[in-house]
């Protein structure tokens, strides 16, 4: 043999091999791309049950499409309902693992569970310094400080009954001017709130492809850091004002509001002026957003079912009348309008999805199903609150539910209806949200009849940022009801 047919037969033999190990490559790379759930548990198939049903996605990409439109609740509920995976599904979108839960019981499983005490903090979450709030702080003796905070001076009953004041004064602007314009400070916490919302409600790639990170593709980033330091001088400017007036003793006669709540225990509680920024921030924006949200749907509903209306403003002119205004002590006697709100929360969650995000922080078990360190676990209120095997014509709007049948609680004890959420990671101000709502709703009602605008229909169709927005937002007349 010639040493030139030795070196051919090498090089034949080298190009086999390369193409043996291009054929496995290729072959992995597909099998990787289209393992069940998607490639975010391509490494986990061995351990998770097989009873963890899912939709395969894209390659590469998951379910990423579902969460870049209008309504992924709707979406991942008809697929849950296909793949017979209401209990529990599994997906992925880029290398994020999800389980999402459409069953109660489940939900109830994964919200209480101290695995999931921890949230994933997106990047813009962090960004915007929500990483220091309650709400995405993770869980850890600093979390639990504020918690604890929260619970004993924020939100506590007492705290919510100092406040009826400036809540009923809220509510009293509100009737004497629906349509009128904000001051210049307002202006300037809507444009940050307004901002801080888009921000935190967009999908954001660099979330769940981390290359994708140092390019920042959609300036979120880069918004993000523009925004944060005009939030940290504005409310730090709330603070500083508020500690001048302790200063010049002009507060000593008045109810404190959450600013004076957290300056007293500032020295008691180690709480830094960042600290005291990243609540506040949040208190102002998850408050403003959700309460404004909700309102817009119930008075779309009002518009569009005049009888319930009616049977609303007739027990507040019995109960009430309309020579005095509502206070707090009347909304227990007003049960239908209380009904109301919870018809509304149960058809229009404010958070249907997105909010209730869980971090699984270290390996866990849902009942037979394996879950590992690091998924992203959600419940889908939407699809548990329109489920027809736990409600009756789900899809109607019927407060009377509420009256004629058992009731449901809605703190979080119920899973068939717990607009604020469940266990450690609850809501910390849904007493407060509930109480703003029902008394600025009984308000609204006592003052005006809803009815439908000029030209201009009441359009239900939901748009799911941060929240779950009126993609069409109301246009309705408020005529005065009394003279």
């Amino acid at each position: 043999m010639s040493l030139e047919h030795g070196l051919m037969l090498f090089r034949s033999s080298l190009l086999s091999f390369e193409a043996f190990i291009s054929s496995v490559l290729l072959v992995g790379t597909v099998a990787l791309l289209l393992s069940p759930w998607g490639i975010a548990w391509a490494r986990y198939r061995s351990k998770a049950s097989d009873a963890i049903l899912g939709p395969l996605g894209f390659p590469f990409l998951g379910l990423l499409t579902v969460f870049t439109g209008a309504t992924p609740h709707r979406v991942l509920a008809k697929l849950a309902k296909a793949l017979n995976a209401v209990k529990l599904m599994a997906f992925s979108v880029g290398f994020t693992r999800f389980v999402i839960s459409s069953d109660p019981e489940t939900a109830r499983d994964i919200l209480n569970n101290s695995a999931f005490a921890d949230r994933p903090v997106k990047e813009s979450a962090y960004e915007l310094l929500f990483h220091r709030a309650m709400g995405f702080a993770p869980y850890g003796e600093y979390w639990r400080n504020l918690r604890r905070i929260s619970a004993t001076h924020l939100f506590s009953p007492k705290r919510i009954a100092a406040f009826e004041g400036f809540r009923r004064e809220i509510g009293a602007k509100m009737v004497e001017e629906i349509n009128c314009s904000m001051k210049s400070k307002g202006l300037d916490l809507e444009e940050l709130v307004s901002e801080g919302y888009e921000l935190l409600g967009m999908f954001n790639w660099s979330d769940h492809f981390p290359l994708l990170g140092l390019l920042d593709l959609q300036g979120i980033r880069k918004r993000c850091k523009n925004l944060a330091p005009k939030v940290n001088v504005f409310v730090g400017k709330i603070i500083e004002e508020h500690r001048l007036k302790r200063v010049n003793g002009e507060d000593d006669c008045k109810v404190g509001d959450f600013v004076d709540v957290l300056l007293d225990l500032e020295k008691h509680e180690q709480l830094s002026d960042s600290d005291m920024i990243a609540v506040l921030w949040e208190m102002i924006f998850r408050g403003t957003d959700t309460v404004a949200i909700l309102l817009e749907w119930i008075l779309a509903r009002m518009v569009l079912h005049p009888e319930i209306q009616e049977k609303a403003q007739a027990e507040i002119d019995f109960v009430v009348g309309n020579s005095k205004p509502v206070s707090d002590s009347d909304i227990r006697n007003l049960p239908y309008v209380q009904a109301i709100v919870k018809e509304t929360l149960r058809v229009h969650p404010a958070g249907p999805l997105l909010s209730w995000a869980r971090l699984a922080i270290h390996d866990v078990h849902i009942g037979d199903n394996f879950i590992p360190a690091g998924t992203t676990a959600m419940v889908n209120m939407w699809a548990i609150t329109h489920n027809e095997n736990l409600w009756t014509e789900p899809e109607k709007f019927k407060p009377e539910r509420f009256i004629d049948k058992e009731d449901v609680s809605i703190m979080g004890a119920d899973l068939r209806l717990a607009p604020f959420g469940s266990g450690r990671r609850v809501c910390p101000g849904k007493s407060m949200g509930l109480a703003t709502v029902h008394l600025w709703l009984a308000q609204l009602l006592q003052a005006f009849k809803w009815v439908p605008g000029e030209d201009k229909d009441v359009e239900l169709v939901e748009h799911l940022k941060l929240s779950m927005e009126m993609k069409n937002p109301l246009v309705c007349k408020a005529m005065p009801r009394f003279a």
